[in-house]
Parts: C-alpha cells; structure tokens; sequence
C-alpha cells in the first residue's frame, strides 16, 4: 500500500453494541474496496478482522483490530472494537487512535446501551460521530423508528442522510438526502441510479431533522432556522460537514453489511464528510511538565502513542503505532519517553487483520505496527530526541471483578504468573498480583468473560491449564481485654538443658502488628534475650487462635521471668513467649476483624434504589450520594466489607445493563458479626 498524506487518512474507529455488526459493516467495506478477495462472516469464522482463535470459536469480537482499506485516493484505517463490556478496554485503545468514531446500530433492536457507551467514549476522546445502521435488510429491521429513537437520546444533532424506502417489506432503494437521489441495490450489491421514491410526508419530517441539526452549527443559521427561512444547498452540505467535524452534528447512514446494499454510499460520504487525520492537533507535555501542542505535520519532529499491543509466542510483540507527527521509522533515532531508552526500530509494517506488509514508515497521521519492540507497553510515546513529549496514554475501564487463578497441575505456579503477565500486555486492563497473606495468585478483569477469555487464552497460546474461583479474604483476629499469664519452657536431656520463663501482659492497642515493651527489673530476665522473646511473640502473632489469621492491635509487656545461668538460651526464651502467647490468647476475648472497603458506585437515577438495597443487603453502610459528571447518573458512596463483594460486579451489570460502574477499595478492619465469624472460624478449622 502507498503511503498517504494526513490530508487524504481517515482513522475510524467502529463501535456499537454487541452484535449490531460492527465487523460485518468493516467486512464490507475491505470487500468493496477490493481489500479482501471475499465477503467474510463472523458465523463463518473467516473475517479479516476477527481472526484471533478465540474470537472465532466465540464468533464475537474480543480485542480491537485493524484494517486499512483505499477508495477514492483516501486511506481509511478500520479499527474495529469488541461490543461486549467485558472487553471495553478494547474500545478505549481504537478511539485513543481514532479521528471519528463509526456508531453502528442494529436496525433490528435499535439504541443499546452500548451504542450510548460508544458515544459517550467519543465524546470524551473529543471525536466526530457518525451513526450507521445496519442490516435494514432484516424483515424485522425497523429503520424509521431507530432513528426516532437515535433522535430522543442523542438529541437535535442527530441528521440523517442515506434513509431507505421500504417497499413489500424489502429495503432495496436508498435515498440520499443531500443529493436528493435514489438508488437501487440487486443481488450482488450491484447500485443502479432509479427514480426518487414517494416518502410522502415522511420526506418532510427528514428534511426538517436536517434542518435542526444545520441550525445547531451557528448562530447565523439558527436564526434562519427560527424566522422560517429555507436553507440553501450549499449552507446544509457545509453547515453539516463542519457539524460533523466540531462534533454538533451526528449524520446517519443505513445499509446492509450482509449483501453489501448502501456500503459504497456510505463509503463516498466518509470521504467528504468524516474529519481527515490532519484536522485535529494533539496537547502532550514536556520533560518540564508543560504543555505542548503537536500538529499532524509530515515534516515535524516524530512522535507517536502505542494505543495496541499484541504479543504472540511465535510471532513475537507486535505493537500497534499512530503517529501524529513527523514519520517514525528506523531511519531517524526514536525514544521511549517513559523509559528514556532509545527504540531499536527494525521494520514497519502495514497491518491488515492477521496479514502484514512492509512499509516505509507510519507517516504523521496514519497508523502502522511495529515488531519486536520488547521494553515499549501500550501507552507509551515515541517520538525523536530532538522534540520530546509526552502524549496522552489510553485510559483504560476500572477492572474490578476479582478471582484467584491456580495451575490444575501442582507447581505450575510460575507458568500461569508468566501466561497472565504476556496477555496483561495484550490487554492492561487486566490486573494481576500475588497476595502473600492468603498465598493466592488473583486477577481482576471487568467481567466473568473477560476472565474466562484470559484462561483459555493462557492453554491455547502457552499450554497452561489454570482454574479460578472465588479468592479468600484476609481476615485479621485481635483481642479485646488484657490478660497477664506465664510461659514456661524447660526441657532436660543429656548434656545442657532448655529453661525460659516469661511473665507476659496482653493488652490491647491500636497498631498493625505487635507492639512490644518490656517492664523487667531486678534481672529476672537478662536483657540479652528481650529480642528473642520479642521475635518469639511475632512468628507466634502469625496465626490466630480462631481461624488462624495473623494478629493485629495487640501489646505485649515482658514484665517477670526467669532464667537458669546454665539452660537458658534464646531459643528457649523464644519458645516460652510462644506458649505464653498460645496459654493467653483464650483469656482475652479473641475477636475476628475483616476487611471493609469503600464503595463508589457510578449508577443511572432510575437503579439507585436497587443499588442501595443490594448495599445493604450485603452489610454495607451507604454514606451518602451526589450527582456524577454525566447527566442522569449518579454516585453512591459506601462501605463494604470485602467478604460480600465477590460478585457485585455481576449485580450491578445486570441490574444497570451495563451502564453502572464501580471501584472498591479496601480501607480498615472491624470487628466481624458473630454469626459471620463463626461460619468463617467453622470453615477455617474445615481446611486444617
């Protein structure tokens, strides 16, 4: 493929609910531009872009993908992203290195709410919209009230250009709105010019939804808009081309991926009307923290973001590049600037799904892949020593659902950690560490799939069998009054004996361990062995007399003992604070501590009843709750305890639809419920 200016690249990024088609649409386009040699289909398991082993044996798509195809002397860059939520981490990488986001909506079952979470991510990444709908095709397709509803929940800005006439049921003949044409499609996807169809009075409805949205572009032809006046042709294809590209118009198209009908419509328009790659600069930082604004400028300094990585055990790293300025190839020195190390850049390739080929380099405002860049993760920037900056990484979702991973087979502890670790660079929302207090290896994903994606992902690219299940919680124990007891060790054989004698008082404090003092006087206990009772008591505190559970918010005073001038050691006075701490423990009131956390909770008004409710339900304390930054939607501030968080990730999927969200965090340690306590203790002695 030729290398393009920025002025003729368009960057698009495809998102939607799940399964409204967005990989079909991005199929039809590859085919209509003679990009690939057939029409694939996800059912099939034979798309350019959903080529990974396990997004066909899914047949969804689960990380996004890219694709460049060339019409009309313009590159377009397809990025396609994953419609399900537990893979929204996909969706934040291809409006990271997108120019206008691609909103396909199904024209079966309408607005998701994942076509209003596309929106709201391109709004935030500042990006142009465009709204498709497709498979118009479907006898159950219901074009005319999608676009109502796209109307009601987006808004005036909301303008529709390709519409089609409907006729015996069948979607054959598409109008476009700006032309004023009409086109017919047969088998094959064969566009033949026809006559304009009767639309009767919905032609009027249509050219006023046109009318608004013009209107919404300047202050001009609002006015216009209110005194009644007409506008010309010339002020509704520029009032919406610069609508679309300040993000105040939202255009939609229609179509049908399938058998193609509309795409090359679709096509045309994009040219004109999407932003192209040089009409939006981008603000990065300086090495001082300043601010910087880089233009898409083919001849400026390079510099670029990674918004991908894919790493493959025979194929090796492969990490997906958009450049925004200057050209970065292996010709001209590169960095990294979050190491500060130099980039060994040895080729630059072309990325078409799975297929690669070589190119020059990634010009300013284009996308292209590099190989074998092993200290570069997504997010970093490249860019050449002579400028440096820093540009915005991706902003990945909050993973939040937990679960602990443990190898099937005994000993393979290390080869799950590493499989995690090389699909963690594949997808950095998930998250993975080793907690040492219950000794279990736990990830958290964003959801029940995202997790079972990871564990297939770990057999079928580096053989590691692996299972999940719910990980434990660290439950602490402490005490809750002060006794004062003895230790007694003494032990006779042939040769010297063993003798330590301590008299310790527990009490208890407000401290994360073992707080330790000592009160000897006359000698009882010489001080030479003050550290061996001290470390005596803290391998002791390890575990609890309940559940075994390390101790916390415990005192303990050395205060009397004794010693004989030829058995006593350190070892024998370490072994007499341990039985003085196991003969103690009992007699002051012993108590289990578990973990509480707080709760922030990001949910649509109409849910905040059943979210409180389910808080409660599970021993939480709801602080209070405030408006969020989005309109609609509001937080709920609790506290938790981690015990009963397990899945409320689920819950509140479900009970949203997907448009709640959350984070949790562990905060203090408070007493436990007995009931709780007493089942945690029961199973606790069941696993001994």
């Amino acid at each position: 493929m030729k290398q393009y200016d920025a002025k003729n690249i368009l960057n698009i990024a495809l998102a939607g609910h799940a399964g409204c088609g967005k990989t079909s649409v991005a199929e039809s386009m590859l085919y209509l531009a003679k990009a690939s040699d057939r029409l694939g289909k996800v059912t099939d398991g034979n798309t350019v872009l959903d080529y990974d082993a396990e997004e066909i044996k899914r047949g969804v798509s689960l990380m996004t993908a890219v694709a460049p195809i060339e019409w009309k002397n313009t590159k377009i860059n397809l990025i396609d992203t994953p419609g399900l939520f537990d893979f929204e981490g996909g969706v934040a990488e291809g409006m990271r290195a997108a120019d206008s986001a691609l909103v396909v909506v199904s024209g079966k079952d309408g607005v998701g709410v994942g076509t209003e979470k596309a929106v709201k991510a391109a709004e935030k990444q500042g990006i142009a919209k465009v709204f498709f709908v497709n498979g118009v095709c479907d006898e159950n397709a219901r074009f005319y009230r999608v676009f109502e509803d796209l109307k009601s929940t987006f808004g005036p800005s909301v303008c529709p250009v390709v519409v089609p006439f409907i006729e015996n049921g069948k979607a054959e003949i598409y109008v476009n709105l700006f032309e004023y044409r009409a086109y017919k499609y047969t088998k094959g996807g064969v566009c033949t010019p026809t006559d304009m169809p009767d639309l009767g009075d919905r032609l009027e409805g249509l050219r006023e939804a046109i009318k608004e949205a013009v209107a919404e572009t300047s202050e001009e032809l609002l006015d216009k808009f209110l005194e009644g006046e007409e506008f010309t042709p010339e002020e509704i294809v520029t009032g919406v081309s610069q609508g679309v590209k300040d993000g105040s118009i939202c255009p939609v198209f229609c179509g049908d991926a399938h058998n193609t009908y509309a795409i090359d419509m679709f096509l045309n328009s994009l040219v004109w009307l999407a932003p192209k790659a040089d009409s939006r600069s981008e603000v990065g930082v300086d090495p001082n923290g300043d601010p910087v604004e880089i233009s898409v400028n083919a001849d400026g300094a390079a510099a670029g973001i990674v918004f991908k990585t894919v790493s493959d055990p025979f194929v090796g790293k492969l990490s997906y590049v958009k450049a925004v300025s200057g050209k970065i190839s292996g010709d001209a020195p590169i960095i990294n600037m979050r190491t500060g190390e130099p980039v060994r850049i040895t080729k630059v390739l072309t990325v078409r799904g799975k297929k690669q080929e070589d190119a020059q380099y990634i010009g300013a405002g284009d996308i292209g892949a590099i190989p074998k860049l092993n200290d570069v993760k997504t997010g970093d920037t490249l860019c050449s020593p002579l400028r440096k900056v820093t540009l915005d990484g991706v902003e990945y979702p909050v993973a939040s659902y937990a679960m602990a991973i443990k190898p099937k087979t005994k000993g393979d502890e290390d080869k799950v950690a590493q499989a995690v670790k090389k699909v963690m660079e594949e997808d950095p929302s998930i998250k993975y560490f080793h907690n040492h207090e219950t000794h279990e290896m736990v990830v958290y994903g964003l959801g029940e799939q995202h997790l079972d994606v990871l564990v297939s992902k770990i057999k079928s690219k580096y053989n590691v069998d692996a299972v999940l299940q719910t990980p434990k919680v660290a439950y602490r124990e402490t005490i809750r009054k002060s006794t004062k007891v003895q230790g007694r060790h003494k032990k006779q054989s042939g040769g010297h004996g063993q003798f330590g004698d301590v008299w310790i008082e527990f009490s208890p404090c407000d401290s994360d361990s073992l707080e330790f003092t000592e009160s000897v006087v006359g000698g009882a206990v010489p001080k030479g062995f003050f550290p061996a009772v001290e470390k005596g008591l803290r391998e002791a505190i390890l575990k609890g007399p309940l559940a075994g559970y390390p101790m916390v918010g415990i005192k303990a005073n050395l205060y009397d003992g004794s010693y004989h001038p030829v058995d006593s050691s350190e070892m024998s006075f370490k072994m007499a604070a341990a039985i003085a701490y196991k003969n103690g423990m009992p007699n002051a009131q012993p108590t289990l501590l578990e973990p509480i956390g707080t709760l922030e909770a990001t949910v649509p008004d109409a849910n905040m009843g059943d979210v409180m409710g389910e808080v409660n339900k599970r021993r939480g304390r709801v602080l209070g709750m405030e408006a969020a930054g989005e309109k609609g939607m509001q937080v709920i501030n609790a506290e938790v305890p981690v015990a009963e968080m397990d899945d409320f990730a689920t819950f509140i999927r479900q009970c949203t639809q997907g448009r709640g969200s959350y984070t949790f965090e562990f905060v203090r340690y408070e007493d436990c419920p007995a009931n709780v306590a007493q089942k945690v203790i029961a199973e606790a002695n069941v696993e001994e």
